[in-house]
């Protein structure tokens, strides 16, 4: 029952963190226009976004909504707490498209209902928390051989990402800015649970700061922190928000859960029905996300329709009368 119990607390607050961090893109995304608008913009290397009170009201959000994940990792297991971040890209897709007017077509928010429904059958499959007794116990299962490889592996793609396709495509692709932020945070995450673990035993009365290990692990998150913090301005500043909040949504999820199963083996005391049933929802989210990656555009050109019922006929071909006129006079 108590496990059952930390789920729970863990589902609430990750549900509050998703409202925060939603609102967040749409709070940060206004200062960043307002930035762009007298300065050097982000997307080119600026950084004039932190004179601005918008955008700090935007990372306030995020640093609230940030703070409750980071209590949730500490109650629940990251494979109930991550796919909850899809409540944060609707949040952030509705908002953006009453305040910022990025236009979200049909074929969006069936995708974010695709994204939703996943996330929700993710979570009424997820396993129960592994008992830790101490932040000694996750380092011991952080420096298995496994985690270490992923870990190594991770650093290696972000290095070329960064050296290599930033410079050349990260104005022009998405997957280079995400993919970093998304790489980077599903080491992060880890650390997140480690030092929430810690945090939650020193105030069950076992202190844990006397161990170097925790040091270690709060050193590294706020290292990863601001690595992603930077290319997802760069990513928000460059592209349209209601397509990099799922984008992130999904990859910094399928990520976290990855590095979560070979750090925790979450999956070894699932049946092959759950685990069947969890990765039934991760196609129904990638799906929801491809979706809404390919009618991005549609909402934003609203002159060119494009028919969801009925084919094409040649009457829609047809120029109008405007466009057949010949001017009198050259």
């Amino acid at each position: 029952m108590e496990g059952i119990s930390d789920n729970v607390h863990g589902v609430i607050l990750a549900i509050s963190s998703s409202i925060f961090i939603g609102s967040s893109f749409v709070i940060k995304k206004q200062g960043l226009k307002k930035a762009g608008a007298n300065g050097k913009r982000a997307g080119s290397g600026g950084h004039s976004y932190l004179l601005e009170p918008c955008w700090w009201a935007g990372m306030s959000s995020m640093i609230i909504g940030e703070g409750a994940n980071f209590a949730a990792y500490a109650y629940a297991p990251a494979i109930l707490v991550t796919p909850l971040g899809a409540l944060s890209m609707i949040v952030s897709a509705v908002l953006a498209h009453f305040i910022l007017k990025e236009r979200l077509h049909i074929f969006g928010m069936v995708g974010c209902l695709l994204c939703l429904v996943g996330s929700v059958t993710i979570v009424l499959h997820a396993p129960l928390e592994k008992s830790i007794q101490s932040v000694k116990d996750v380092w011991y299962l952080a420096t298995e051989p496994g985690f270490l490889a992923y870990a190594f592996t991770v650093m290696i793609l972000v290095l070329i990402l960064i050296v290599r396709f930033v410079p050349r495509y990260g104005q022009s692709h998405l997957v280079v800015y995400i993919g970093i932020c998304s790489l980077a945070g599903s080491l992060t995450v880890m650390g997140v649970k480690a030092i929430g673990i810690a945090m939650k035993l020193t105030f069950g009365g076992q202190n844990q700061f006397k161990y170097f290990e925790t040091w270690f692990f709060i050193i590294f998150v706020l290292i990863f922190c601001l690595l992603q913090l930077n290319y997802l301005n760069k990513a928000l500043d460059t592209f349209n928000t209601a397509v990099v909040s799922p984008i992130y949504y999904v990859m910094f999820t399928t990520l976290t859960i990855v590095a979560s199963m070979i750090m925790f083996k979450d999956y070894v005391h699932q049946n092959a029905t759950q685990i069947i049933t969890e990765l039934c929802g991760f196609v129904t989210i990638l799906c929801g996300t491809f979706l809404l990656h390919k009618t991005k555009d549609m909402g934003s050109n609203p002159s060119k329709p494009i028919p969801v019922l009925l084919p094409k006929t040649d009457t829609d071909c047809k120029p109008t009368s405007e466009t057949t006129k010949i001017p009198a006079e050259v």
